[in-house]
């Protein structure tokens, strides 16, 4: 079971909180990433490289530079943290074009990121399969130190799952007003990670989508703000 404190504020400045899943320590940042300090691993889930080329070649007038934001996000991550492995959990690339449709520049921005360390793809739906002219490894899960990576949730998996897919956000109620966040959701056993691609959406988590995945006693969610990720226990979250 997780012990989760109360968020009172979410635009203060506490400590970012721990978030322990089957033993493990891990620790979620504001950026939306998930930092595993003792094996020296940072993680991350759902970046949709080239959703706004593919939103675009449907005719959609829409800037075309979410490639550049995420993998500006991830680079200052990458050099908060200084990782050995990044693990990222599906869904990297938008669909199974976007490899092709990734611009040189970025192709190579996402290169000089990968090197010197052990970068781990896990294949997600949008893409089953890793594009061309892009290195790392790539799995459809990944079990080490007692925790599973995997892109989509399994309601029927062991303890210590650590996925992406659904996008979690969360609302809750302060001061009269509604405040809604991405989030990390889970209840000590899994935890989902939000998306972190720049054209990505979330997705509460009481819809219907969770159902099975989190014993609703123990279900919390840290919810990102600004500069500090705050855990809210689950009966103070509210649908949409």
């Amino acid at each position: 079971m997780t012990s989760v404190a109360l968020m009172t504020d979410p635009s203060a400045e506490d400590p970012v909180a721990a978030i322990h899943v089957a033993g493990a320590v891990l620790v979620p940042d504001p950026c939306g990433v998930l930092w595993w300090p003792s094996e020296s691993i940072l993680i991350v889930a759902d970046l949709h490289l080239e959703k706004g080329s593919s939103i675009a070649g449907r005719g959609a007038l829409i800037p075309p530079y979410d490639t550049a934001a995420t993998l500006d996000r991830l680079a200052r991550a990458i050099e908060t943290f200084a990782p050995r492995t990044l693990i990222a959990l599906g869904d990297s690339f938008h669909d199974v074009g976007a490899g092709d449709r990734l611009p040189e520049t970025y192709r190579d921005r996402l290169a000089a990121l990968q090197r010197g360390l052990d970068w781990i793809w896990i294949a997600g739906n949008h893409d089953p399969a890793r594009p061309a002219n892009v290195s790392g490894d790539w799995y459809d899960e990944l079990a080490t130190g007692g925790l599973v990576f995997r892109h989509e949730p399994e309601v029927a998996a062991p303890d210590g799952e650590i996925a992406g897919h659904l996008h979690p956000s969360a609302r809750v109620r302060l001061r009269g007003r509604s405040v809604r966040r991405r989030c990390f959701a889970g209840d000590g056993r899994r935890l989902v990670l939000p998306a972190f691609g720049a054209f990505t959406g979330g997705l509460n988590v009481l819809d219907k989508a969770y159902a099975g995945l989190f014993e609703r006693k123990a279900l919390a969610a840290w919810m990102i703000g600004d500069k500090a990720v705050y855990p809210i226990a689950g009966r103070r979250l509210l649908p949409d």
